[in-house]
């Protein structure tokens, strides 16, 4: 098998050390070329100097005129900004983009490098749920695999592998149900963001744990399914699985239903989709069926947590709406961070923002992005005033 090559968009974050631990794993099948952060230089520094990289790309402009002036750099090439995270991910060398960084930052570099042909292993939400659209098009026409990270998305492409799509009845996308999944709606009231970024399962990012404590994070990656998988919002069904360890399933027209699992680690996912079709070393403990293990399954409360019925409802409006979504979601969660907006309130920021954005088919990534201000704009008002 070739060595593969990849760039790493987001190589400072916890995917990023899930990836890193992947290659640690399988040196002889895995090569970095390229990283990119958005401002912890020194931890690119000591990925770079780690891996051998020899392209190092960093978002912020500041962190970046800092970490030139450091002198960690020596004999690497370093590239600033949007532009710098598109030259990157453009590299000759390079086999496979990681896209992993967080927010909309991704999206033209990325749909560059489908251009240039480079597969794309996936775990940046906005990419899909913004321009799917046009990423599974760029996709389709320069032959270009689209590997999911999500360790969602990638059970349901481990389900499907062989299988006719005539034969799939439907996707069941599994949720831990978050932190507050027995929270009653009195105890909602009083939520803090230091509660929200416990998450009970998983290890992630702040804006992922609140996400996931919402029901915004799979939500999120419903809409992700409907592009990666090309199945209508009928055929996508959520269920809790508190413990984390069947991530997701397929149910099948003769009734069958395949599932996919592996303890709650991201390391599983990524390890399939850099290493496909074949499998590389196991860099995590396994589960141990020597042990009592306990699994159970629990239909979602979109009572307590609409943010998932948002999501749903803007997939089912099409176009624009699904970026509506994702952008309305983003400044409420920003606003619930910073203390400004309870937690209760992040989903009527969501659903009102949805009611007040007309959505619209785009024919250009200026559309999306034009719609995702006026989205962000519409939802400021709306948090500000929610908050009083």
């Amino acid at each position: 098998m070739k060595r593969k090559n990849l760039v790493i968009l987001g190589a400072t974050g916890s995917i990023g050390d899930s990836t890193l631990k992947v290659v640690r794993g399988n040196p002889e099948r895995l090569n970095v070329v390229g990283i990119a952060g958005k401002k912890n230089y020194e931890k690119l520094a000591k990925i770079a100097d780690e891996f051998n990289v020899g392209h190092v790309a960093i978002f912020d402009g500041a962190a970046f005129d800092e970490a030139k002036a450091s002198g960690l750099f020596k004999n690497r090439r370093l590239y600033r900004g949007e532009e710098g995270l598109e030259e990157i991910s453009l590299l000759p060398e390079a086999d496979t983009l990681v896209a992993a960084v967080v927010g909309t930052q991704a999206l033209k570099p990325t749909l560059a490098a489908i251009r240039a042909g480079k597969d794309i292993a996936l775990a940046n939400k906005e990419l899909l749920v913004m321009a799917g659209k046009f990423v599974m098009a760029g996709a389709r026409e320069n032959n270009v695999a689209i590997l999911p990270l999500d360790s969602e998305h990638n059970a349901i492409f481990q389900c499907l592998n062989g299988e006719r799509a005539r034969n799939v009845a439907k996707l069941i996308i599994t949720a831990s149900g978050g932190m507050f999944r027995d929270y009653t709606r009195e105890q909602m009231l009083s939520i803090t963001p230091e509660q929200a970024l416990k998450h009970p399962n998983w290890k992630m990012g702040p804006k992922v744990t609140i996400d996931s404590s919402t029901l915004a994070n799979k939500g999120l990656e419903v809409i992700e399914a409907k592009w990666l998988f090309g199945v209508e919002p009928e055929r996508i069904q959520v269920v809790v699985q508190r413990q984390s360890l069947v991530h997701s399933m397929v149910q099948f027209v003769d009734g069958s239903v395949l599932a996919h699992l592996s303890p709650p680690s991201m390391t599983f996912a990524i390890s399939h989709s850099l290493l496909y079709p074949e499998r590389g070393a196991c860099v995590c403990e396994p589960l141990d069926f020597s042990k009592a293990i306990s699994i159970d399954f629990a239909p979602p409360d979109t009572g307590r947590f609409p943010c998932l019925r948002h999501a749903f409802d803007a997939l089912k409006a099409g176009g624009t709406a699904t970026a509506v979504f994702n952008a309305a979601n983003e400044v409420a969660v920003s606003r619930f961070i910073a203390g400004k907006l309870p937690w209760i309130k992040i989903a009527d920021v969501v659903g009102k923002t949805l009611e007040a954005v007309d959505a619209k088919d785009p024919q250009t990534l200026d559309d999306i992005l034009d719609d995702d201000a006026l989205a962000r704009a519409r939802a400021a008002e709306i948090a500000e005033a929610a908050a009083r």
